[in-house]
């Protein structure tokens, strides 16, 4: 899929207010810092489409973005935040939640994960989560390039191993830098699959 138009359409902290159209959505979310905004970036092959940052807790609402007129990307707050207090935390968890139960448009989460770090209990309960509650999801691995060749498929296999702890089957998922843009048409093409499904059925 090529990506020829992605704008910027509305960033709220209601599910109510979101776009009303009937179109595809793909929701983003992962621990604070785990490179989200650079990840968009390079999937839509704009720069500062969504806002990066130094500071873990930069995206604290609801972003949609669309995507060739086609389809929805949304960039949801991380979970994890290590700079915001209880009460802001309880307020992200809230509207996350009611996101991922009520947005009926949602075609499925993308959860990232970095793979330079050994599986962490927020991911694995966050994962688990979406699970119980049937909705669809796969893993984007990032930063992929901050690991050697040998290291990467070592971290990426205990992955493997300690959500087979839990799952069946491992979950769909990517391994991606933001860097070099691994795993961008590996993303991209599995998005368009789908819209072509939706499209062929609806």
């Amino acid at each position: 899929m090529k990506i020829s138009s992605a704008e910027f359409v509305v960033s709220n902290s209601d599910v109510a207010k979101c776009p009303k159209d009937k179109l595809p959505e793909y929701a983003f979310i992962g621990r604070s810092n785990v490179g989200k905004s650079s990840l968009i970036n390079m999937l839509t092959s704009r720069k500062s489409l969504a806002k990066t940052s130094g500071r873990p807790g930069k995206t604290q609402l609801i972003n949609h973005f669309i995507i060739n007129k086609t389809w929805f990307l949304v960039d949801l707050p991380g979970y994890g935040y290590a700079r915001v207090s209880k009460s802001a935390k309880k307020v992200f968890q809230k509207f996350i939640t009611a996101y991922f139960s009520k947005r009926t448009q949602l075609v499925s989460a993308f959860v990232l994960v970095d793979c330079r770090h050994e599986p962490q209990k927020i991911d694995l309960e966050f994962m688990q989560w979406l699970g119980e509650n049937q909705i669809p999801f796969s893993i984007i691995f990032t930063k992929a390039d901050k690991l050697s060749k040998n290291k990467l498929p070592i971290q990426i296999n205990s992955y493997i191993k300690e959500m087979l702890k839990y799952w069946e089957e491992m979950p769909n998922y990517f391994i991606t830098s933001s860097s070099s843009g691994l795993g961008k048409e590996e993303v991209l093409s599995y998005i368009d699959d789908i819209n072509k499904q939706l499209k062929s059925t609806s």
